[in-house]
């Protein structure tokens, strides 16, 4: 008797129902394009310069950038609707400015540290209530906040204010030793936290899913009954909260509050929201993916330390570099779903 091996049986149908099944989903690719880029900078580092892939600067890639993964994550809330927030920079200055005042005038670090992320969630609110109620463009809605934070930041104080607190210094000084060389700060762990919280809020609740539906297609999230307008200006107070507790993060790092704080900062955060996969007009994008984004922005950095002769301006000349290409992988993977 002849027996007839069935096509679902074949190997060749067995590999082509594998590789189906393995086929990466095209929202991840810009994902994993910013991990092969970190990898190789690794490998690159790790063959070029002697203890870079080691414990201590690995840990200090999340330690020294722990104030930029918070404005990442709000940012990535924000390009994920369409919009963009020029004013987390601000908010940081503003935020260390309040903290080294308000410590300077007595006051105790359980009242201070909410009232700094207070500051940056009713700035959020601001541009939130200006983009969706009064129909402002969010670029120009963050644009005047930026320079509303910016101004209040000099006249508060102008000069660079010390914070002393001893609660405050304290808890600035918290540092894990997690053993071979790693180790982490209080700072870091705030950081993975609000990654953590970020990451539960867009992918777990309704209100992450209607993020993502923003981005895909206002109309469309209005037809299907989204509260549209609430999540519009929720993604700015997310931005602003964001920035406020980045700005608390950096003035642990700096221990002062300064008005020239956070210049460019907003660009550092969108680049690396760029890098790490989100598109900039909306519905496709992953927090871890920001994370990963800072991690390569303070990469770049370590490498141009590590090489010692190179000016700082590498740094922003790979940054450039590093942006304009993903900015390119975004319009091919989007033309193709068009297609």
């Amino acid at each position: 008797m002849t027996v007839v091996e069935s096509p679902a049986s074949t190997p060749v149908t067995m590999l082509r129902g594998a590789a189906r099944r393995v086929r990466l989903d095209r929202r991840y690719l810009p994902v994993v394009g910013t991990l092969v880029v970190l990898a190789l900078m690794l490998a690159v580092g790790g063959g070029r310069y002697e203890g870079f892939v080691s414990g201590r600067v690995l840990s200090n890639l999340l330690i020294n950038n722990a104030h930029l993964v918070a404005l990442a994550v709000g940012m990535t809330f924000v390009i994920l609707t369409g919009g963009i927030d020029l004013s987390v920079g601000a908010v940081v200055a503003l935020s260390g400015i309040v903290a080294a005042v308000a410590f300077r005038a007595g006051m105790p670090a359980a009242v201070v540290i909410p009232v700094v992320v207070l500051v940056g969630t009713v700035i959020g609110l601001l541009v939130g209530v200006m983009v969706h109620v009064f129909g402002v463009q969010p670029f120009v809605a963050s644009l005047a906040a930026m320079f509303l934070a910016r101004g209040l930041c000099y006249v508060i104080a102008p000069e660079s204010v010390p914070i002393r607190d001893e609660t405050f210094v304290s808890f600035s000084d918290v540092s894990l030793d997690l053993g071979g060389g790693w180790r982490i700060t209080g700072a870091g762990i705030i950081a993975l936290a609000v990654v953590a919280l970020a990451l539960w809020l867009l992918h777990y609740t309704r209100f992450g899913r209607t993020v993502y539906a923003i981005g895909g297609s206002q109309q469309s999230a209005l037809l299907m009954g989204l509260p549209v307008a609430r999540t519009t200006v929720l993604v700015y107070v997310v931005s602003g909260t964001c920035a406020g507790i980045g700005g608390l993060l950096f003035a642990m790092f700096s221990r002062s509050g300064y008005s020239l704080t956070g210049v460019g900062m907003e660009l550092d955060a969108i680049a690396a929201v760029v890098i790490g996969g989100t598109l900039l007009t909306g519905g496709t994008g992953f927090v871890l993916g920001s994370l990963i984004g800072v991690l390569v922005l303070g990469l770049i950095q370590t490498a141009i330390t590590f090489e010692g002769t190179l000016s700082s301006w590498w740094t922003r000349i790979v940054i450039g570099a590093l942006v304009l290409v993903f900015v390119v992988l975004q319009r091919v993977l989007a033309g193709r779903r068009v297609a």
